[in-house]
């Protein structure tokens, strides 16, 4: 069996969020997308689930403003 390249179609404000991503201009799209499948990938599932939590312990307001800590720190 052979590799064929394929097209897809992507939104107008996706494409803009992937060349935000490239890190330089002749980067491809398909490279900026591997970088980011790769990112996924090397997170562990407890690290998923550590970050799932702390997104809810966000969304509760369970979070104290990194500038307010700093002000209660003395710092």
């Amino acid at each position: 069996m052979f590799d064929m390249d394929t097209t897809i179609q992507v939104s107008k404000d996706l494409r803009e969020e992937l060349q935000k991503r490239k890190r330089h201009s002749k980067e491809s799209y398909e490279d900026v997308i591997w970088d980011l499948i790769e990112d996924t990938m090397e997170l562990s599932e407890e690290t998923l689930k550590e970050i799932e939590q702390s997104r809810k312990e966000i969304k509760e307001g369970k979070v104290i403003p990194f500038e307010k800590l700093k002000k209660e720190l003395g710092l």
